[in-house]
């Protein structure tokens, strides 16, 4: 079974700093009907103008994945981490048992765009920890690159979940298939371009949930970006 979730359903919160979007109920917005999929607790897409983030905060118990997609944002936390995670890069944060941080973004002129995946972890608890990779260079087109998982397989950043964030930037024309586990849960979202997922047209911002589905398949009608996340 396959439910798609329109771009334009998507709760939203547009203020002068942050032109937010969520695919799950996330503060204000709050949906009964979209409070998460399986381990999958928030999806956000969020655009942050210069100058402009989240103070410090706290957070505890969730395995936060965040993608920078366009420009920067500037990371801090209690644990001395502070660091400048760049477009094609992806930071892991995993809460544990408590951790504080602030994000902006640093840039004069350019806004920030982002996708931010809240997870929750298979067990609570456990110290907080910290973790930043770049798959900007990545040239492997055209086929499914590991962001992160459960086991931190191909170089993958590790979360504590037995999930996984993959990733496919596919050029126009091309079709790729994947073949899935009907126990197990998928999130696809459209990051970029126009797909057709088994022959439905979707566009950037589209999401699915996949559920008791054996086989996955994507035609990019242009450039396009997909992320997948395989969830138990």
């Amino acid at each position: 079974m396959i439910s798609f979730r329109d771009r334009g359903a998507r709760g939203r919160h547009r203020g002068g700093q942050i032109d937010a979007h969520h695919s799950f109920s996330f503060a204000d917005y709050n949906d009964p009907r979209h409070m998460g999929f399986r381990a999958l607790r928030v999806l956000n897409e969020d655009w942050v103008v210069p100058g402009a983030g989240l103070p410090e905060h706290p957070h505890e118990d969730m395995e936060i994945v965040t993608i920078v997609l366009q420009g920067a944002v500037e990371h801090r936390d209690n644990l001395g981490n502070t660091s400048l995670i760049r477009a094609g890069e992806v930071q892991r944060m995993s809460a544990g048992t408590g951790i504080r941080h602030s994000e902006r973004n640093p840039g004069r002129e350019e806004r920030t765009h982002l996708l931010q995946i809240w997870i929750i972890p298979a067990e609570t608890g456990g110290a907080p920890s910290y973790e930043q990779k770049s798959f900007a260079s990545r040239s492997d087109r055209n086929g499914w690159i590991t962001l992160a998982s459960g086991d931190g397989r191909d170089g993958s950043l590790t979360i504590r979940q037995d999930a996984s964030l993959e990733l496919v930037r596919l050029d126009e024309g091309v079709a790729i298939e994947r073949p899935l586990d009907r126990d197990r849960g998928y999130w696809l979202q459209i990051v970029a371009g126009i797909v057709g997922l088994n022959g439905t047209e979707m566009r950037e911002g589209d999401g699915a949930a996949l559920t008791s589905e054996e086989r996955l398949c994507l035609e990019a009608e242009v450039d396009a970006e997909v992320l997948l996340i395989d969830l138990p």
